[in-house]
């Protein structure tokens, strides 16, 4: 059986990103499990040879012109519906409203991916808000862990992002970030006056966290209060 065919039924059966090396032991567990002439053809496969085998699927489907297309994110690779379709695929099921990221959790899972690994007291520095509910709240999501400790006074605690972050956001890894000059590109310049858009639809926490008011504290509590220590 040919190994194309073999990773692109994997890549369409599994809900996350799977990595060679995952692909590969699954077809050494199958000579296990299953044992037979067809198996025990790929008990000995590497690694390089399934990244082959998956650089040959994502060309084959592009010369077809295939309808799905393989997406490296976070490290690893899935079967995706190609963007072209998701006017039809939209309509397939019944499509409930994304829950959404504040912009204080936008801005400051911007800050930790861009800088990491990152303390809290350096993430206030950037953003000039507390942030430790904010970060509270990443951490629920899984989104950013704790890195270690730094080794400053009173050693706080550092953050970085983790592959659910990757796989959010459809990056294959962190080098894929947008740079300074690309940002730029892609954010226009808000008009004079403009209102604040508070929250950001990424599907990551739900709407009914509360949003800090502008130019104050990230804390779900109105009044002000100093920025807490690790």
């Amino acid at each position: 059986m040919d190994l194309t065919r073999i990773v692109e039924s994997l890549l369409f059966a599994t809900d996350r990103p799977l990595t060679p090396k995952a692909i590969a032991h699954a077809l050494h567990e199958a000579v296990k499990f299953s044992p037979s002439p067809e198996t025990a053809t790929y008990e000995k496969i590497t690694i390089g040879e399934v990244e082959t085998a998956i650089e040959q699927l994502r060309v084959q489907l592009e010369a077809d012109g295939s309808s799905l297309m393989v997406q490296g994110i976070s490290g690893g690779y899935q079967l995706k519906t190609r963007p072209e379709y998701a006017v039809w695929t939209n309509k397939l099921f019944d499509q409930p409203r994304a829950p959404r990221l504040s912009q204080p959790a936008l801005e400051t899972l911007a800050v930790i991916a861009y800088r990491q690994p990152i303390g809290r007291a350096e993430i206030e520095s950037v953003r000039g808000v507390a942030v430790d509910g904010v970060l509270a709240t990443l951490l629920e999501r899984k989104v950013i862990r704790v890195a270690g400790r730094s080794e400053q006074p009173g050693r706080p605690l550092l953050y970085e992002s983790t592959p659910i972050f990757l796989e959010l956001f459809g990056l294959k890894n962190l080098e894929e970030l947008p740079n300074a000059d690309e940002l730029r590109r892609l954010q226009p310049p808000e008009p004079p006056h403009a209102p604040q858009q508070q929250q950001l639809e990424v599907g990551l926490i739900s709407g009914d966290e509360p949003s800090a008011p502008a130019g104050g504290s990230d804390r779900p509590e109105d009044s002000p209060a100093s920025p807490a220590t690790d």
